[in-house]
């Protein structure tokens, strides 16, 4: 059980769940006005710790430098918002809104706090346990429940929009083997035979009288041709990579954030005033 002198090293300090998750940081610590013991306390979760929940303190204890709880995280982020008044006073009606959902028991709470030797006070009724009242908040001011103090307090949330990165899709690249058709054209040559006769005359009939006079002949000639030759080397012609570039684009983000409203019962004053 947290003692009041331990609420300092609870205060802005990490709070865990059951499991040794982290859930938050403490901020408020809300005493039970029958008791006078620490009854719950508010974790700021959520981006940028936006959002502030309430946690029973029972059954809590102090591990090193952090609060560690006997709920569970999900639990927590799940706990109903509660509309604490100017005062930083925390009503019957919700303080049993979050009995019910930790699943606390609303009589065994009256009987924990009405029993002497658990450090309670004796009480004819619920309504011993029905309030609790913030005595201290983690950033160092004090919201009291109306005693001491002639003042209220108004605050409001602030929307704070982040963001966060995460995967949406994977691009690859894939090299495969297609077989496809070429045509060229090149010249080609062959040789043809042709008969060329020519007369004797007095230049050739040297060569005209050399053989005998009567006989058989033969001669040859050897054509020649050409013909395409398909031949194929592999050339290097581009080289291609994946790169990936930012883009920034403007997105609207819708939130709701609450506002407290303070307003005023004079005398003569026929409409209140709202601040």
């Amino acid at each position: 059980m947290i003692t009041r002198e331990q609420i300092p090293a609870v205060l802005d300090h990490p709070v865990y769940d059951a499991d040794g998750s982290k859930v938050g940081d403490a901020k408020n610590v809300f005493y039970d006005d029958a008791t006078g013991q620490p009854e719950w306390v508010t974790v700021k979760t959520g981006l940028f710790g936006t959002n502030e929940s309430f946690v029973p303190m029972r059954e809590a204890r102090m591990v090193e430098d952090h609060l560690e709880v006997s709920v569970s995280k999900d639990r927590i982020k799940d706990a109903p918002n509660v509309d604490i008044d100017g005062g930083g006073h925390l009503s019957e009606a919700e303080e049993h809104r979050l009995y019910e959902h930790y699943g606390i028991r609303w009589d065994e709470a009256w009987q924990q706090a009405n029993d002497p030797a658990r450090g309670g006070w004796a009480s004819t009724g619920p309504e011993s346990v029905g309030e609790a009242t913030a005595v201290g908040t983690g950033d160092g001011t004090m919201r009291t429940g109306g005693t001491g103090d002639d003042a209220m307090t108004r605050s409001e949330e602030e929307m704070h929009v982040g963001v966060e990165r995460e995967e949406t899709g994977r691009a690859r690249l894939r090299k495969y083997v297609v077989t496809e058709e070429q045509q060229q054209t090149v010249p080609v040559r062959h040789e043809e035979v042709r008969i060329v006769r020519e007369p004797v005359t007095d230049a050739n009939i040297d060569d005209a009288l050399s053989g005998p006079e009567i006989s058989e002949a033969e001669y040859e000639v050897t054509l020649h041709a050409e013909r395409p030759v398909v031949e194929t080397r592999t050339e290097p012609v581009e080289r291609v990579r994946l790169s990936t570039e930012e883009v920034t684009e403007e997105e609207t983000v819708t939130g709701t954030v609450r506002k407290e409203r303070i307003e005023t019962d004079l005398p003569d004053d026929e409409e209140g005033r709202r601040i």
